[in-house]
């Protein structure tokens, strides 16, 4: 906790603690599982030592957390194996038999962190950093003292893998902000980077026995990601493709860039010195048009890959050489990375092309393979034989169950809408890791309920005794890069939300409260590390209706923010009006608001549609029975309006707004009609939470439009209505892929509940 600083010598500041007691001052995440506040604090300066033991035992740790007061002091301090007065001692305890468990114990006197193995040690490291102050990590000036508040901690992981995954493929990132990443990591108590290094738009990874993976793979000229990045960067300078990565070649400009094998051991020692493990993944048998594009014997027809209705055509695992590519790969790939787990992908294969190989009809045939399932679980297990035989597991994503699977290999499961698939698993005796799509992609756009949403989330599945429980090892953030095409980026769209997960599977407890107070203590921490995090919702809603005047006023959740508003159309910029008090709105009109960092720079910009009307007259109805009328539709559709096209595939009466279980299929649409019974005149907001898209309609008044092919998210909106029956109509399509569908409300400020089933008729 940073106090008001006073002058020394003209230039040095001091901070420290006033009250140890204060939470503020114990504003971990994760936060550990037993912490005792304690009474004053231990002062240290640059004359304080650490200590270790006389072997030398966490001889790295210590040089770690003596080189965390070097941006403050401007020097790190001593270690010496020789006790000390008022010094930070790291102790040998037998005792703590977890691998990261530790404990520390602070007085006004001395310093202890306690552990049995060095990664428990550094673990109390990082507890320890973030006991100190914020400006520790970067400050203006040299201090001359920080201070510890005393604590008692012990503490331990509730999960063994506590992961984030990046994407560097579609498109890529450099060394240094890897670095950084790995840093933030380790201050949050992570220990498995997962790094996506090959993909259909990019091979980012040296291979040398097949340069052409990187001197041709490596590199593309803009796609159609690209191009939506485009199109979005001109009202976000965030999402413009990155000019550090962009290269003329032969005469085209070309996107992309990949990592030298020295580079790449270099950042898993950078990482391996701070407990982290560097899982690689070389996703194949799909996902591999960048390599077969290179190598074009790669592939069935021995042309190149391209993009089919949903994925490109993968390798053929029908001929020896492709085999022997996949080996030789895999082995420079050990050679650069030590970890004992290997990902291997085995996702989203379009497996039509191998049903028209003869040679993989040949393969089926005589390995007794029934169908390209199973083919492509036969590529897969007799990989995995492969990384045994090198003493390396296999980890392949959920689709690796299809077609039978090993009890060895490890499950990452991402599919929420075949929740069997993690259950199954663990049943079998596979190991799992849970990182599904929802809510644990972090390239998954964000709203008010996507910190919330990782805060809770139980990686547990139900239906798994306590043994099979075990199998569940932790969970992991991905982030998939097709729409991050830079690090700040990317910074927007993983934090806060892995400090959400860090606590989950760190600490595994329920108290966001607590969690969102400590949160707001590590923004300032964020700001000095650098981290371009998104900003803390503000709280809005999309659109408004009132029938006389309204007022918006905003509560600013960080102190030191500004707010600023247009009332033209413009986007909001640092020399906006600010929003300093109410501001009345008597006509409508769309209000754009935007929240400023004292550094300039700026959050969400949040369109707020303000509709002046009237209470709508409630429909003249004769007799009205309870339900909806709810059509289906069997297909895909990218919007909608696509439904009024159509003739339904069949109809029924539903009582709550539920996918009915006769239109359920990989793609579909849904229509509901009829009518919702207002209980009182007012003004009525309704929350519309879709995975795919959907359009709410009601008194023949667009209430939300929440339409088109995206990860599940809420949108919202007001209507004025007056007591009776009005007219209703929601539109709902599910482009594949699994889908959620959720609608509720909320009437005068109360927090959005369901809609009573008894409100629905027809």
């Amino acid at each position: 906790m940073r106090q008001p600083a006073r002058m020394l010598l003209g230039l040095l500041f001091v901070w420290s603690s006033v009250n140890a007691q204060q939470p503020a001052d114990y504003a971990l995440i994760p936060y550990p599982q037993q912490l005792t506040a304690g009474k004053g604090s231990f002062s240290v300066t640059a004359r304080t030592v650490v200590v270790i033991p006389v072997n030398q035992r966490f001889k790295s740790e210590a040089d770690l957390l003596s080189g965390l007061f070097k941006p403050g002091f401007g020097t790190a301090l001593n270690v010496e194996a020789k006790l000390q007065k008022r010094s930070i001692r790291l102790v040998y305890d037998a005792m703590i038999t977890a691998p990261e468990g530790y404990h520390i114990l602070i007085t006004p006197q001395q310093v202890t962190l306690s552990a049995a193995y060095p990664a428990g040690m550094f673990r109390a490291v990082q507890t320890i950093r973030q006991l100190l102050p914020a400006a520790i990590e970067n400050p203006g000036e040299r201090v001359t003292e920080v201070s510890l508040p005393a604590v008692t901690i012990r503490d331990e992981p509730a999960y063994a893998w506590r992961g984030l995954h990046l994407d560097v493929s579609r498109h890529f990132f450099s060394i240094n902000y890897l670095e950084r990443m790995i840093d933030r990591m380790a201050l949050y108590k992570f220990n498995k980077f997962h790094l996506h290094l090959t993909d259909d738009q990019g091979w980012r990874v040296e291979i040398k026995k097949y340069p052409k993976l990187t001197e041709e793979g490596a590199w593309r000229t803009f796609n159609n990601q690209d191009s939506v990045c485009m199109q979005q960067a001109k009202d976000n300078p965030d999402m413009a493709i990155d000019p550090a990565h962009i290269v003329q070649k032969n005469g085209k400009t070309m996107y992309g860039g990949f990592y030298t094998q020295e580079q790449l051991k270099k950042l898993v020692a950078y990482a391996a010195a701070r407990h982290i493990d560097i899982v690689p993944e070389v996703d194949m048998p799909g996902h591999m048009m960048a390599a077969i594009n290179a190598y074009n014997y790669l592939s069935c027809d021995g042309k190149n890959s391209v993009f089919g209705e949903l994925f490109t055509a993968p390798m053929c695992p029908c001929q020896p050489a492709v085999f022997r590519f996949a080996e030789d790969v895999f082995t420079e790939i050990m050679d650069i990375f030590p970890s004992k787990y290997i990902h291997i992908g085995g996702d989203e294969v379009d497996r039509t092309h191998w049903e028209k190989s003869d040679a993989c009809k040949q393969l089926m045939a005589k390995e007794g393979l029934k169908n390209t399932a199973e083919l492509q679980s036969y590529f897969i297990r007799e990989m995995e034989k492969f990384f045994n035989a090198k003493g390396r597991t296999l980890i392949g994503w959920d689709e690796i169950l299809e077609g039978g699977i090993s009890r060895s290999a490890v499950i990452m499961y991402w599919r929420n809408w075949v929740p069997e698939a993690a259950v199954k698993a663990a049943k079998n005796g596979n190991v799992v890791i849970m990182s599904p799509g929802e809510p644990l992609y972090f390239s998954n756009e964000q709203d008010k309920n996507s910190l919330p949403s990782v805060y809770y989330y139980n990686p547990i599945p139900k239906d798994l005794t306590l043994a099979e429980r075990k199998n569940i090892i932790g969970g992991q953030g991905n982030t998939w890069a097709e729409r991050i095409p830079t690090e700040q980026r990317a910074d927007y769209m993983i934090y806060p939300r892995m400090t959400a997960l860090a606590e989950r599977l760190w600490t595994n407890k329920d108290d966001y409260a607590s969690y969102l107070q400590r949160l707001n203590a590590h923004y300032t921490r964020l700001d000095r590390l650098k981290v371009s995090y998104r900003l803390p919702d503000l709280g809005l809603l999309e659109s408004y209706a009132f029938t006389g005047n309204t007022t918006l006023t905003i509560e600013k959740p960080i102190p030191t923010l500004t707010i600023r508003f247009t009332l033209d159309s413009t986007l909001p910029a640092a020399l906006s009006g600010e929003l300093s008090g109410p501001l009345t709105i008597s006509e409508s009109k769309l209000v754009r608001v935007a929240a400023f960092k004292p550094d300039g720079s700026r959050g969400d910009v949040y369109d707020l549609h303000y509709r002046k009307e009237e209470l709508a007259v409630p429909a003249t109805v004769a007799a009205a029975a309870n339900g909806l009328a709810c059509s289906w539709f069997r297909g895909s559709f990218t919007a909608t309006i696509a439904l009024f096209a159509k003739t339904p595939d069949g109809s029924s009466i539903a009582g709550a707004i539920t996918v009915p279980k006769e239109a359920q299929s990989p793609a579909f649409g849904l229509q509901y009609r009829g009518y919702i019974n207002v209980p009182q005149d007012g003004i009525y907001t309704f929350y519309l939470t879709c995975d795919d898209g959907g359009v709410l309609k009601i008194a023949d008044r667009l209430v939300v439009d929440n339409d088109g092919l995206h990860a599940a998210k809420e949108k919202n909106g007001q209507v004025a209505l007056q007591k009776g029956l009005q007219r209703f109509a929601l539109d709902f399509i599910e482009g594949g892929g699994g889908y959620t569908l959720k609608l509720q409300y909320s009437f005068n400020g109360s927090a959005p509940q369901d809609i009573p089933a008894g409100w629905f008729k027809h």
